[in-house]
């Protein structure tokens, strides 16, 4: 677990790498709220500023995600790309809840490699 801006105890870790690479990690079993996705695209937003970052998101073992969190993911946020990365069937069903938002934010895709997700996320 790790704390966000305001110092509230967050499910995810974020970083912002070397190559100018988001990479945003939920917790085992994590079961997102409103407020967590919230939290966690201020986290977002903060670290790019005013510039844009593809965003890789470890979503694999995420229990659920809720409406409002959904919801929350559908609104635009300092992310140019972003891939969703899981290892299981479940995964897939939560991201395909994600992917169903009308229209999304950026491009964004699921993958169950990390390889593939990182060249997708490169492209320009």
């Amino acid at each position: 677990m790790n704390a966000d801006i305001s110092g509230r105890n967050t499910l995810f870790d974020l970083i912002l790498d070397a190559e100018g690479l988001l990479r945003l990690t939920w917790a085992r079993g994590a079961s997102i709220t409103e407020a967590d996705a919230e939290s966690a695209m201020e986290e977002v937003n903060a670290l790019c500023g005013a510039r844009c970052h593809p965003l890789l998101v470890d979503m694999a073992t995420t229990a659920v995600v809720s409406r409002g969190a959904r919801a929350v993911f559908g609104r635009p946020c300092q992310a140019s790309r972003i891939a969703l990365l899981g290892s299981s069937p479940v995964d897939r069903v939560i991201a395909n809840f994600i992917l169903g938002i009308n229209r999304l934010p950026c491009p964004t895709k699921f993958f169950t490699s990390e390889h593939d997700a990182l060249a997708w996320l490169k492209v320009t």
